[in-house]
């Protein structure tokens, strides 16, 4: 779950998992999977790193920086 702001400064969380597309028109705009839409106070760019650093959270994508051990 990612912590997200609406733009009347509530703060909910979302799961990064239904997150089909982030888009600023030019407020940020949330569409998830099953097309429901949510517009929040974070610019893109914060969305899209909130969105990595769950998804390293939960090992869907790898670490920064981490190596493949294996070609040591």
């Amino acid at each position: 779950m990612i912590e997200i702001t609406k733009l009347n400064g509530k703060k909910f969380h979302l799961n990064a998992l239904y997150i089909e597309k982030v888009e600023a028109f030019p407020d940020t705009t949330i569409t998830l999977t099953n097309g429901k839409k949510y517009i929040v106070a974070e610019s893109e760019d914060r969305v899209k790193e909130k969105i990595i650093n769950f998804y390293q959270s939960i090992h869907l994508m790898g670490q920064p920086g981490w190596k493949d051990e294996r070609n040591e």
